[in-house]
């Protein structure tokens, strides 16, 4: 049988307690006894839609394999699942995402809390082809949705960990800030409670992990930057390049500015060429903003034939952030201006993780309702942090695979054909032994059962 490799999905979400937590959250929708658990319904999906499916009636896929999977709902029992998620037991069935984020960080999976959590913000547009609830046009003169999200930014595998998403019409605001903060305050309470920031009433300062909030520009808001202020998040904005910033640019003498740095590649190069930092905190008011602000300005070269815009000064393309983040702050940023503009920079691999969602379920909401489609929504994220999980705890020492973008980890481990023998009482998956990750599968499972034993 092929897909044989989607089983380490499936068995991600019982080990780590998905199922159960989701079963939980929905078990009230019920009337009597269930012959297919929710949570069991609910995870199926997720696993169908992280192996390629992008409509409820995917879940087929994996019932063709009942000698594998067991017994699998059928396409109108999901879609009885979703619609049952509606907007009084989603914040339950994030819950039960959350928990099941603490138990895979604690088999594994988890980041180095002693560095700094990036918690990435963006909105991205999904189209529909047909008239859907809430559906309207968007400002890229689209017709569908605009679904703000959260990603926890994870440099160790491909994809970051999908935290928090609100699924919004596609006229909703680019920049409206009530909607920064709920993904904010989902986001959080996705985390671990050991992962967040924790305020000691005695020293009056915020403890634990230091976490930042990235967005570009559309997250500039004062709102949005107070509400991370008073959650004990730093932040790290995009900041609108006006008339102002190009007159601090030309004020801003050579000596001032300092090379921009750079991920370290395989050289151990750390400088950008051709672009240049300066901090520009006291040349212009800040005192709408948070106290402790900064404003951190680079100008860059621009590649050979890039149009110049009317922003560009000296024919130099200028970015400006804006950051609460102290000069004395430990860690890998170092609190000055090049740091901070380096990390903010890393902001844009916010961009392959809608990419890699998109290719994961978000690219169409299958359904006309609108709680259908924000339940479906939670499906896509779930099926994105059982994949990451997946990676990190199988597949750590496997760069090839733990790295790998989405299409390329369905080819080499989802989609991989395997056997099923009966021997001695005992029911075996034989992997094809002259498929080249077969090894690396085989052990991997072995590590996802023995992590959480």
């Amino acid at each position: 049988m092929s897909h044989a490799g989607v089983g380490l999905l499936r068995e991600m979400a019982q080990y780590t307690g998905l199922v159960d937590g989701v079963t939980a959250a929905l078990a009230d929708t019920y009337r009597g006894p269930w012959v297919h658990a929710p949570g069991r319904v609910f995870t199926d999906l997720a696993a169908a839609v992280a192996d390629g499916a992008d409509a409820i009636s995917g879940i087929a896929v994996l019932g063709d394999r009942a000698d594998l999977h067991g017994p699998v709902a059928s396409m109108p029992t999901t879609w009885r699942v979703l619609d049952k998620a509606d907007a009084v037991h989603l914040p339950a069935l994030r819950a039960a995402r959350a928990d099941a984020r603490e138990r895979a960080w604690a088999a594994g999976a988890g980041p180095d809390l002693d560095e700094e959590l990036c918690l990435d913000f963006d909105a991205t547009i999904t189209i529909a082809h047909s008239e859907k609830e809430n559906a309207a046009a968007t400002w890229k003169r689209t017709f569908g949705f605009h679904p703000l999200l959260c990603f926890l930014d994870r440099g160790d595998i491909a994809a970051g960990e999908a935290l928090a998403g609100l699924l919004r019409p596609g006229n909703a605001g680019s920049n409206t800030a009530a909607d920064h903060v709920e993904v904010l305050d989902m986001a959080l309470a996705a985390l671990p409670e050991h992962a967040r920031p924790a305020y000691d009433p005695n020293s009056g300062q915020w403890t634990g992990p230091r976490v930042v909030a990235r967005s570009d520009s559309a997250g500039a808001t004062h709102a949005f930057a107070a509400a991370c202020v008073e959650r004990g998040v730093g932040f790290s904005f995009g900041f609108p390049v006006d008339a102002r910033i190009q007159r601090i640019v030309d004020l801003i003498p050579p000596e001032c500015w300092h090379p921009a740095l750079q991920t370290p590649g395989r050289d151990g190069n750390d400088v950008r060429e051709g672009a240049w930092v300066a901090e520009a905190t006291g040349m212009i008011d800040l005192g709408t903003w948070p106290e402790g602000s900064r404003l951190i300005l680079r100008k860059e070269r621009p590649h050979p034939g890039a149009q110049l815009t009317f922003t560009d000064v000296d024919g130099h393309r200028i970015t400006a952030i804006l950051t609460n983040t102290p000069a004395h702050q430990p860690g890998i940023v170092t609190g000055q201006g090049a740091g901070l503009e380096l990390r903010h920079r890393q902001h844009a691999r916010v961009e392959d993780r809608i990419r890699e969602a998109k290719a994961t379920g978000l690219r169409n909401l299958p359904c006309r309702a609108w709680n259908e489609n924000a339940a479906w929504l939670e499906v896509v994220l779930t099926a994105l942090d059982l994949v990451a999980w997946t990676k990190k705890i199988a597949f750590a020492d496997v760069p090839e695979l733990a790295r790998a973008e989405i299409a390329t980890f369905r080819y080499r481990v989802l989609h991989v054909a395997a056997r099923i023998t009966r021997a001695a009482r005992q029911v075996q998956l034989r992997i094809d032994k002259t498929w080249r990750w077969a090894t690396a599968i085989a052990t991997g499972w072995d590590r996802i059962r023995t992590s959480f034993g």
